[in-house]
């Protein structure tokens, strides 16, 4: 069978879709590189915005024209929010709520020995090469579910309260990942820094980074996202470490304290203030992102106001920025009184243009430095050879020219031309022969 995967969302997604693409290709099945080629879709959906619920809608209807005889499997937090709404799309077969999305393998192949692995629970002896599904960066699921309760977020309906699997068990797919030459595993999860909670582990993510760092040999770790309540005393020791990525995602959502009381975030300005300092004091050229909310019910200019001074103070390298949109089930979808919607564009432009400028900031900083980029793909071709994409250790976006054996390779690259999205690079050819050896 031809199945062609695709995901929308969070890095858990992806973790989740590309964990199914190797059970799936040892079964014996195709991964299709094209939605036409296929006998199956299977699309991992998210639920988090309206705009990922629509791109769910528009891409299943995309591949429903594309390839009117395949069979698509619609699975996620959407499809498990709205089962009957994503049932009626054009070509959808199967429905797949996160609770099931286990059994997908086997839901699409029976003759799967019972005894067969399942999504959440692949063996690790498993063969796999570096770049499945297009990718140099392999994906880990270390968690699923999440005990947060913030008045917006309809991730905790979707996907249930926080489950952890066993710390032995993410080590060993890990090392697998290593040995099947990924250098750089991410670890994921719904609400990562809960991780070994539910397993009377309390410092369990601490304990899990520890264990990867002394047991396994993949070159590059990095962390996913992390609630900024979650990060304990001395954690960031962690990071004397170099296989530990200069590179934190910690969500802000709003820099107006009457508004973080609203969305139950539990922290404040002053807060997050005290942990950014720590982090950048204990992490070398520590790159800090943050996700923000626009327009949340109830913002007042005074608010957005305070939100955009506490953005400018800290000095992000990178923002991810939504306009606020009613989720279903959730206590922000009652509030009042909502932001009408040029007032949610306008701010969240704002945002978007102060995220601009920060990142091409944090990005000047590093013109004339040399880092490492692991190069994740080529995307044309040059004169002097491919162009190529990667990223540095903290998370740079990098583009640069360079021979064609560049894939899933790390490399010195000389960095220059700051923009909002990234740096241009310049590869030193008497550094590829040795750009093995660099293993960060």
């Amino acid at each position: 069978m031809k199945i062609h995967l695709h995901t929308i969302g969070c890095r858990l997604n992806q973790a989740e879709i590309e964990t199914m693409a190797r059970q799936l290709a040892a079964g014996g099945h195709a991964i299709a590189a094209d939605a036409a080629e296929a006998d199956t879709v299977i699309l991992n959906t998210c639920a988090v915005t309206a705009e990922a619920a629509r791109d769910a809608r528009n891409l299943t209807r995309r591949f429903a024209r594309a390839n009117p005889a395949a069979e698509i499997v619609l699975t996620g937090c959407y499809a498990t929010l709205a089962p009957a709404e994503v049932a009626a799309l054009p070509g959808v077969a199967r429905v797949v709520g996160n609770a099931d999305k286990a059994g997908i393998p086997r839901l699409l192949d029976p003759t799967l020995p019972a005894g067969a692995p399942l999504f959440d629970r692949e063996p690790l002896a498993r063969e796999t090469t570096a770049g499945t599904v297009g990718r140099t960066r392999g994906f880990i699921k270390v968690q699923d579910g999440c005990d947060n309760r913030c008045t917006f977020c309809v991730t905790t309906i979707a996907r249930g309260e926080g489950v952890s699997r066993p710390l032995a068990e993410v080590v060993a797919e890990v090392q697998s990942f290593a040995a099947a030459g990924y250098r750089e595993v991410v670890l994921s999860g719904v609400h990562l820094g809960s991780y070994g909670r539910d397993l009377g582990r309390p410092a369990g993510l601490r304990e899990l980074v520890a264990a990867l760092l002394a047991d396994t040999d993949v070159a590059r770790i990095r962390l996913s996202s992390l609630e900024p309540w979650d990060v304990a005393p001395g954690f960031f020791d962690l990071w004397q470490n170099p296989r530990l990525l200069p590179h934190l995602h910690l969500p802000l959502q709003s820099g107006s304290d009457r508004v973080l009381r609203r969305m139950a975030r539990r922290t404040t300005r002053a807060a997050f203030r005290a942990l950014a300092d720590e982090a950048r004091a204990a992490i070398p050229d520590l790159n800090l992102s943050t996700d923000l909310i626009a327009g949340f019910p109830g913002e007042t200019e005074e608010e957005f106001a305070e939100t955009l001074a506490t953005v400018e103070e800290l000095a992000f390298g990178r923002l991810h920025v939504f306009s606020y949109s009613p989720r279903p089930g959730t206590a922000a979808a009652r509030m009042s009184p909502q932001i009408p919607g040029p007032v949610k564009k306008a701010r969240a432009g704002q945002l978007i243009a102060l995220g601009e400028r920060l990142s091409t900031a944090f990005h000047a900083r590093y013109h004339g430095a040399t880092r490492p980029v692991l190069w994740e793909m080529a995307t044309g071709a040059e004169p002097d050879g491919l162009r190529w994409v990667g990223y540095t250790d903290n998370y740079i976006r990098v583009t640069a020219v360079g021979p064609a054996d560049l894939m899933n390779r790390v490399t010195p690259v000389r960095l220059s031309g700051p923009r909002a999205d990234g740096m241009t690079g310049e590869i030193d050819l008497a550094d590829i022969a040795s750009s093995d050896a660099v293993e960060v």
